[in-house]
């Protein structure tokens, strides 16, 4: 039986975790036309079904990852809060000839990278404390579909830590890949850090009834934010400044616009004090180096004029945060960090315990490291994984509390 001071505990460590989350609901789309030659695909479509391209080019060289053999931007629809909207996003195919089938897929899901179109994958190329990870892909024979998200890299402010709507930009960016390049196959897999850790477990709660015509096989997150609703009731004007809640300003600020931009009814900025009036309206503006000296030295508490504690708030946060614990229909690996800051490791048990109780049963597996670190000390793991999810080996065993990884134990 789960005590009160546990409960506190997962609410307050669930705090430093507000770095990056999301939810979902899902909607069947038609798949979008194949495109019968290789090469770009260059259109001026605005309208039409999720997953349909409405322009590519080649990526800039400067962008492009280790081991590609072509690379290309591209703009394409997917299904926002409001309705089908553009994305923009990247594609890597490996070199050399694409095997039997075509090159299996894996979407690349980034982590927090900022608010505003300056900060677009597609536009800045794949991070670097992220890069040699995802690059790492190509060189295993997968190219990948990397997705900006809604709202980065596209008009309109990003529906941030939406999990369903980053579950469904992920999910059309496949489509959209295939569309662009006809070598790619229909198998496909999600892997994600972070923020995109979050994304990756909500499209693997959609991908089958969203995307049925394509063949997913499962998902691997990396620090995956949840439990974060607990915590929304306690967050006004006392909130604490320091601490685990150091550093959450910036995450905050990107919820808030993003939940005023699609909720007007709620006066978001009701709730605001001028400054945090200020951030919000800053974040989706300016490039997230320009903004994190706008909000330094600035806590959630001196944004905040009163408290979230409100009925109305709280069901469209929740529908934001609240990961689902089951419904489930492909295999989920996740792994933790057991010196992860942004995502602390009881939220994390506490995301396993209560998906094991509903009788999903992940492959949960914690590393020494960061939350950067453990992702590249679970790299090794993680490709034996996905290689199980394509037919090349059986994914490891799964445990309600999981299992030390067999990954590098440095740091990066």
């Amino acid at each position: 039986m789960r005590t009160r001071t546990s409960v506190q505990m997962v609410a307050v460590l669930a705090a430093a975790a507000v770095t990056l989350i999301g939810p979902a609901t899902a909607a069947t789309a038609a798949p979008p036309a194949a495109s019968p030659s290789s090469g770009p695909v260059v259109a001026t479509q605005s309208t039409g079904a999720p997953g349909a391209v409405v322009s590519s080019e080649p990526l800039p060289a400067e962008l492009w990852l280790a081991g590609s053999g072509d690379a290309y931007r591209m703009t394409y629809l997917t299904t926002g809060p409001r309705g089908v909207t553009p994305s923009t996003g990247m594609v890597f195919v490996p070199k050399g000839s694409a095997p039997a089938g075509g090159w299996p897929v894996i979407a690349w899901a980034h982590g927090t990278v900022g608010d505003s179109d300056f900060d677009a994958p597609s536009r800045t190329g794949v991070d670097p404390e992220t890069r040699d990870f995802v690059a790492s892909w190509l060189g295993r024979g997968y190219a990948i579909a990397a997705t900006d998200y809604i709202g980065l890299g596209t008009p309109g402010v990003p529906p941030y830590l939406d999990g369903t709507a980053a579950a469904h930009a992920v999910i059309d960016s496949v489509r959209a890949a295939r569309a662009i390049e006809p070598d790619l196959s229909r198998r496909w897999a999600v892997v994600g850090l972070s923020e995109g850790g979050q994304a990756a477990v909500f499209t693997g709660h959609l991908a089958t009834a969203y995307a049925p015509e394509l063949d997913f096989r499962g998902t691997v997150a990396n620090g995956v934010p949840s439990n974060i609703e607990t915590l929304v009731p306690l967050a006004g004007p006392w909130f604490p400044p320091g601490g685990l809640f150091k550093g959450l300003t910036n995450f905050m600020t990107f919820v808030f616009a993003g939940v005023r931009d699609v909720h007007p009814e709620l006066d978001v900025d009701s709730y605001l004090t001028p400054i945090g009036r200020k951030l919000v309206d800053a974040a989706p503006v300016l490039p997230y180096n320009e903004f994190k000296k706008l909000s330094a030295n600035v806590s959630v508490a001196q944004m905040l004029s009163k408290s979230l504690n409100n009925p109305q708030v709280l069901a469209v946060l929740r529908s934001y945060l609240q990961v689902p614990v089951s419904g489930y229909d492909r295999p989920l690996f996740i792994a933790q960090g057991l010196t992860d800051q942004v995502v602390p490791i009881p939220l994390t048990l506490k995301l396993i315990a209560d998906m094991n109780a509903t009788g999903t049963h992940p492959t949960f597996r914690i590393y020494p490291g960061d939350h950067i670190g453990s992702m590249f000390q679970a790299e090794n793991d993680e490709a034996a994984f996905v290689a199980g999810l394509f037919g090349g080996g059986a994914p490891g065993p799964s445990g309600s509390l999981g299992s030390a990884g067999t990954g590098s134990t440095g740091t990066r």
